[in-house]
């Protein structure tokens, strides 16, 4: 697919400049959640940054005030905190957030299955960021972005660059969702051990391991090079320093991936959105097993607060665990050990094949 494009050719001179408002239309089609009839509802919640796909969406019945009628084709942009990168398309008739614009594009200028990736090119993000108004939750006003101009391809290399594009989407997806595969069967894998284990011993987290914060790392404070850092969310950026010289379990204590458990690379940083489980008693457990045991069991009860999660260090070293002796624990590592390393390379490979789309889609926009 590759070879069908190539960049050299691409004439710079032909791009032309359109205002945002002739690029696409916006759909602003008021609908009471409360009347509607139509069943899917999608807020901003349900968008995942830097992703063109709704993977997940509410109903009605769960909001409130005036919302948004989308169609299949449209796509949603997140026009609060446009930072997060949110615009996906739709392939159903529903309802969403009034935080967001409803856009329809315009065939005489861009293709529709373009336009939602023209929507995630640096050119137009930059440019959504910059126009925002507002401090805490800044926010584009369509009176402001309907006057922006953008360079467009024409249609003839647009066609080609939909093809392409369309393509790689296609092999990303389908590895993403032979990732979910491989995460069930492993979590099934080790719920069907762990019912074997209930009637053993239990200890104190608190027994084995120590619980540790380190400094948090802001944005700004991120390097291109250094050591990778995590945050609650798994791996954030690099940083010049590391925390940690071993691999190690870290367990997001605050925010909207409290729970979320992860084991480092070695010489990473582990931010203060995160807890570590230092000095480990190796001679109970082994460090692998003990953060598959924590990733499959439920950390639901050391997690306090609902608006804002949080763990609580005395909570999470009081948490018990099964003993379960060292022989079972190297054969548990082992089987999940090659799902594990299967995943991660499949995640590296969708990683680079989305860096590979990002910068195409930068060039020809």
């Amino acid at each position: 697919m590759l070879e069908k494009i190539n960049f050299n050719d691409l004439d710079k001179s032909k791009l032309e400049s359109f205002r945002f408002d002739e690029i696409a239309k916006r759909v602003a089609e008021g609908v009471d959640p409360n009347t509607t009839t139509l069943e899917k509802y999608v807020g901003l919640e349900h968008i995942d940054a830097e992703n063109i796909h709704i993977k997940r969406f509410g109903s009605p019945d769960d909001v409130s005030g005036g919302k948004l009628k989308c169609y299949s084709g449209d796509v949603i942009f997140g026009k609060r905190r446009a930072y997060q990168r949110k615009a996906a398309i739709v392939d159903f008739e529903g309802i969403c957030s009034a935080h967001a614009f409803v856009f329809r594009a315009n065939q005489e200028v861009i293709d529709p299955r373009l336009f939602p990736f023209f929507l995630h090119s640096d050119q137009f993000m930059h440019r959504a960021v910059d126009i925002s108004v507002g401090g805490l939750s800044p926010t584009i006003n369509w009176g402001d972005l309907k006057y922006q101009e953008f360079l467009i391809p024409p249609k003839e290399d647009q066609a080609r660059l939909l093809e392409l594009l369309w393509a790689m989407d296609e092999v990303i997806e389908s590895e993403k969702k032979l990732i979910i595969t491989l995460k069930k069967y492993m979590r099934s894998y080790f719920i069907s051990n762990y019912k074997k284990w209930k009637s053993n011993n239990r200890v104190r987290l608190g027994d084995v391991t120590n619980a540790k914060q380190w400094k948090t790392i802001s944005k700004n404070e991120l390097t291109e090079d250094g050591y990778l850092v995590y945050g609650g969310n798994g791996i954030i950026g690099k940083y010049t320093e590391y925390n940690h010289e071993k691999s190690t379990i870290a367990i997001a204590c605050r925010g909207e991936y409290c729970g979320n458990v992860h084991y480092t690379l070695p010489k990473s940083y582990v931010t203060g959105n995160s807890m570590c489980l230092d000095n480990l008693d190796e001679l109970k457990f082994k460090s692998k097993f003990l953060f598959y045991y924590l990733k499959y069991t439920d950390l639901t009860p050391v997690i306090s607060g609902s608006a804002q999660p949080q763990i609580i260090k005395q909570d999470l070293e009081n948490y018990k665990i099964n003993e379960i002796s060292l022989k079972t624990q190297d054969e548990v590592i082992l089987k999940m050990d090659l799902i594990y390393n299967s995943i991660e390379k499949i995640n590296a490979k969708i990683c680079a094949s989305l860096s590979l789309q990002k910068s195409i889609i930068n060039h020809f926009f």
